[in-house]
């Protein structure tokens, strides 16, 4: 009778190949587990993003222009307004708080910082009016740039201009406007400001009245 088993060589070629499939399946697992990561990253990003979004744009239309007493030259005081605009940082007074529950007005300050590898965070800062006590987090992070523009129209102007940097203390913008860039993208928000011709002057130190 001939010997019908395998020779070593029909084994070695089935090892071989038998190694091939593993490899493969392996590297298709691999690839199929970082496809799942990267799509959970990607869409945590995207909520965050949205969330923050909310976030500033709540606080920006509710925007209530209070006012502080600073001190001026010979021991002088003078009224001036919370609101702050520059291009990396942005301060205002607003009765929405990020962290709720807080009754009163809250004077929120946005700041663009480096973190590293050129990457960018937008933080906020917020603390009640008359507080000191300051609570801080981190909106938005891992951008290549992020940037604030303020919508300026003067009195006599017939069509208005974005501006980086805000310095006239009487009025505020009509408009603020965020940009987010990433990846040679400039993800832009803009927010009208719905302050209305109401102004409030609360002076640093006093609450709102409270309704009985």
């Amino acid at each position: 009778m001939k010997n019908k088993g395998f020779t070593l060589l029909e084994l070695l070629i089935s090892i071989v190949i038998l190694g091939i499939i593993i490899v493969i399946l392996v590297g298709a697992l691999r690839l199929g587990f970082r496809s799942v990561e990267t799509g959970e990253q990607k869409i945590e990003s995207l909520e965050r993003m949205r969330v923050s979004f909310s976030i500033i744009d709540a606080q920006i239309q509710s925007q209530i222009l209070l006012t502080y007493q600073k001190e001026e030259a010979e021991e002088e005081t003078a009224e001036g307004y919370y609101f702050t605009g520059e291009r990396d940082s942005l301060q205002l007074s607003t009765n929405y708080s990020i962290w709720g529950g807080q009754k009163g007005y809250v004077v929120v300050a946005y700041t663009v910082s480096s973190e590293g590898k050129g990457k960018t965070t937008l933080h906020a800062s917020e603390h009640m009016v008359g507080v000191e006590e300051t609570k801080e987090t981190t909106l938005l992070d891992a951008f290549d740039d992020i940037y604030f523009e303020y919508f300026y129209k003067g009195p006599t102007d017939e069509v208005g201009n974005w501006v980086e940097q805000w310095t006239d203390t009487a009025t505020i913008p009509e408009k603020i406007r965020i940009h987010l860039i990433k990846g040679g993208k400039d993800l832009a928000l803009v927010i009208p400001v719905r302050v209305g011709r109401l102004m409030l002057q609360t002076p640093l130190g006093t609450e709102p009245d409270e309704e009985e």
